[in-house]
């Protein structure tokens, strides 16, 4: 029998599997990163303490699993966060400023400026002008000290933590991403599938300062012996989000899935057709069973997880996040007290990047069970608010949701969602589908499973179907609304 390595570098952490044949989990270890905050709606991470921590972490699973009986890992599977980007020296590999996080909001004022060409944009990309994006991120770095001048020069090297990683586990010979990770750059042609000359020229990127782009299952060079302890090539790469539909099995049209991590992302995938966009909807590219690049339409909220960590570390009502589940079912409603969590910004479906978090309907009665079932039922409402729209515009037939991420161990939280969207929710055995996914590509590449349909064989899923308490949750939904217009209605009002 043989194992994966499987590399899942997140927002907060890297979490890093062995997962062998059999889809058991063998070994395991997680590292936390420090989160930069600069400025007002900036975030930052240090890219070296990413790779660090990341090394550190693949050398404990591998470890894990031989000091459990497990399989040796034969090749590695990355997934990771997305948009985030790095900027760095080819000669040195060191980067030049902190990699700047998809959360960062410092150039919503050029999205803004970007207006007139937003339809131009969206028809290569299938992307919203947004700050999200690392388009205008590369762009102002590229902007500071002397970097524009030396990656034309071709001294400097640009990509996503995907192609950060790869760069250094390869020792600098293999500067490469894959189709999910490009399709976010707003710098690429989804249709073309090639970096757009018009998107380039538009944000002032040096197309030698990019990644080249490869099928999400293959070669992306090997991994030195000196970084994880073992010489393993590099055989699956993938966004974590579009990794996450692969590890729910989401390769066939009408595969959708939810994940609940810091923000919490849909994903719909459509197949060959492009989906029509529109109503805040994304269009990017998924991976259909062999890796190959597949249409999908995303809906990205930017807080969902991190609302609760923020009311256990911001504010302190919480000592974990698991208390949630108590407080939530130690009252009979939300009593009209609602959490709209826009911390950086509000995603999908209504894209408002000013903004900020917004409570409404407290009274002298209010707990802190009342704030922490309300940072639960945001998550149910905003999945709702955007799958109507997945649904009708991507024309591929859904029926249920699956979901994965952290959040998902809340029963609570599952059967809340499923009374509020009306579907079944299904929830597999291993929740950290993000890295099962990373491990299917690479593992199909490798050989340890034959097709898609073996690596998923093992899977198991609990089903929370829709209840008693769809109508309570319906009705429920229409002061969530009230809710978001009064935060939307605060940041569009500048008098």
């Amino acid at each position: 029998m043989t194992a994966i390595l499987a590399i899942d570098q997140g927002t907060t952490g890297t979490t890093c599997l062995v997962v062998n044949a059999e889809g058991q989990v063998t070994g395991r270890a997680y590292r936390e990163i420090t989160q930069h905050y600069p400025a007002p709606g900036w975030v930052e991470h240090d890219a070296h303490e990413i790779l660090d921590q990341t090394m550190a972490a693949a050398r404990e699973a591998v470890a894990d699993a031989i000091a459990r009986g497990g399989e040796i890992p034969v090749a590695i599977g990355i997934t990771n966060q997305r948009e985030t980007i790095v900027l760095w020296d080819r000669n040195t590999g060191r980067a030049v400023y902190r990699a700047i996080v998809w959360q960062d909001r410092r150039t919503a004022d050029r999205c803004a400026e970007l207006a007139p060409r937003a339809e131009m944009i969206a028809a290569r990309t299938g992307l919203v002008t947004d700050p999200y994006f690392s388009a205008t991120k590369l762009e102002w770095l590229l902007a500071q000290s002397d970097n524009r001048a030396r990656a034309e020069r071709g001294e400097l090297a640009a990509g996503t933590i995907d192609s950060w990683l790869i760069w250094h586990l390869t020792g600098g010979a293999v500067h490469a991403t894959d189709h999910t990770n490009a399709s976010r750059t707003m710098l690429y042609d989804i249709d073309a599938r090639a970096w757009s000359s018009d998107l380039l020229a538009l944000f002032g990127v040096p197309s030698a300062l990019l990644p080249e782009v490869r099928a999400s299952s293959g070669a992306f060079g090997t991994a030195l012996a000196t970084h994880v302890g073992l010489a393993l090539p590099i055989c699956g790469v993938a966004g974590d989000q579009q990794a996450a539909l692969f590890g729910q099995g989401g390769w066939n049209a009408g595969g959708g899935k939810n994940t609940y991590g810091t923000g919490a992302f849909l994903l719909l995938n459509t197949g060959a057709t492009r989906p029509v966009a529109g109503q805040g909807l994304l269009t990017t590219l998924a991976c259909d069973a062999e890796g190959k690049p597949v249409f999908a339409l995303e809906a990205s909220i930017f807080i969902a997880g991190a609302a609760v960590q923020w009311l256990r570390d911001g504010l302190g009502l919480i000592a974990t996040a698991s208390e949630t589940e108590a407080l939530a079912r130690s009252i009979d409603s939300n009593d009209g007290v609602y959490f709209v969590p826009a911390l950086v910004g509000l995603g999908a479906p209504d894209w408002e990047p000013h903004a900020r978090g917004t409570i409404v309907g407290l009274t002298r009665g209010t707990k802190r069970a009342h704030l922490a079932r309300a940072a639960l039922e945001a998550m149910a409402y905003a999945t709702r608010d955007v799958l109507g729209d997945m649904r009708t515009n991507g024309g591929v037939p859904f029926d249920r949701l699956r979901v994965d991420g952290g959040a998902t161990g809340n029963d609570w939280l599952m059967q809340f969602q499923a009374d509020v969207l009306g579907v079944p929710v299904e929830r597999p055995d291993v929740i950290e589908t993000t890295a099962l996914g990373a491990a299917g590509l690479a593992g199909i590449a490798a050989g340890v499973w034959n097709n898609a349909d073996a690596f998923l064989a093992a899977r198991q899923f609990t089903r929370f179907v829709p209840g008693a308490g769809q109508a309570d949750a319906h009705a429920a939904h229409n002061g969530w609304r009230r809710a978001v217009r009064a935060a939307l209605s605060w940041a569009r009002d500048d008098q």
